[in-house]
């Protein structure tokens, strides 16, 4: 069971989780210009356009056909998470007078891409843009959804508006717990440990291990920490650096029964320091602080990692809560369940 927000969905009752018996009244496709292709993967196209009615640049992400029921799960969500800090906006759905073609139109924001970012940012940056996406996650764990791919190609952002966004909810969940759900969800780089080892009693706490992937990308210059060619060798990646002791522990825990083939997965290896990755293009940014919050985020127990809401709290962020604190009653400010009031 999840350690924070645990009972959410079941506070909030069945209409609010339940995609399956949701009704989407969808609009027409007219209003909305293709401009220009900018990305698209497995589950859509995506493109930058134009709302014809009032000239805002908008994104349209036209959903590939896949079932009626994954839809409805997006939309739903994106609807439950409307005016959430830092989530992305949905706008409208729209769709085509055949019915086969779904679209959602998006708030567009102009993004810096990640390799680009990670050569420019400063510490206060760091700071800045870590303490933004765990504030869209406390908010969105708060309200009973996991995110379940959190990467940097799903968090876009405008440098030079200092505004960050979560984006593509395809695969985002509302969580119940003792519910066993997939475990062929997120991107490799990002999987948490629970993904890889095939543990589907999973929780909002595999967003935070991503975060920290994205964290240990961004104080070591690395594009990707955990780079694995497959998920075994994924799962390697993360062993040889956060040893084979708690891993053993972690299994044992949780009574996962974990097989591979693969001999390399089966050898002993050492805890290493986090200092071990500290070098002098990056000492400036992995301090003291930084590394004991990573260390916090990246464990294999998923018990141990902080919530969304613990890591806010470290004193990594203080400076970034007191800057936060001085512009209080922002619209992105809220209430979570617990009484927490987001900065």
């Amino acid at each position: 069971m999840a350690k924070t927000y645990a009972d959410v969905n079941a506070a909030l009752g069945r209409s609010w989780y339940d995609y399956e018996n949701f009704s989407i009244e969808w609009g027409s496709p007219e209003r909305y210009e293709v401009i220009d292709r900018v990305g698209g993967g497995k589950y859509s196209e995506v493109f930058k356009g134009i709302d014809m009615v009032n000239s805002e640049t908008c994104i349209i992400k036209v959903l590939k056909p896949v079932a009626d029921k994954k839809i409805k799960r997006e939309v739903k969500i994106l609807r439950n998470l409307t005016g959430g800090p830092n989530v992305v906006a949905l706008l409208d759905v729209v769709r085509d007078p055949s019915g086969r073609y779904h679209s959602l139109i998006m708030e567009h924001v102009d993004n810096v891409e990640w390799k680009e970012l990670l050569t420019t940012l400063t510490e206060v940056d760091l700071k800045y843009y870590t303490f933004q996406l765990l504030k869209a996650l406390d908010f969105v764990h708060s309200r009973g959804v996991m995110h379940r791919d959190v990467k940097p190609g799903n968090v876009m952002i405008d440098h030079r508006r200092r505004k960050l966004r979560l984006i593509d909810w395809g695969l985002a969940e509302f969580y119940h717990p003792r519910v066993p759900y997939h475990i062929r969800v997120g991107s490799r780089y990002y999987k948490a440990p629970e993904l890889l080892v095939g543990h589907k009693l999973y929780d909002y706490s595999l967003d935070i291990w991503s975060v920290g992937c994205m964290l240990a990308s961004m104080l070591f210059k690395r594009e990707h920490f955990f780079r694995g060619t497959d998920n075994d060798d994924q799962l390697l990646r993360i062993l040889r650096v956060l040893g084979t002791a708690s891993f053993d522990t972690y299994l044992r825990t949780y009574d996962i029964t974990f097989k591979t083939c693969h001999d390399s997965l089966l050898q002993e290896y050492p805890k290493q320091p986090w200092t071990r990755f500290v070098g002098p293009d990056n000492q400036h940014l992995a301090t003291t602080e930084a590394l004991d919050l990573l260390d916090k985020m990246l464990r294999y127990d998923h018990h141990q990692r902080l919530s969304a809401r613990e890591a806010q709290s470290h004193a990594y962020f203080n400076v970034v809560r007191l800057e936060a604190g001085s512009h209080k009653g922002d619209s992105g400010d809220y209430v979570s369940d617990s009484g927490f009031c987001s900065m």
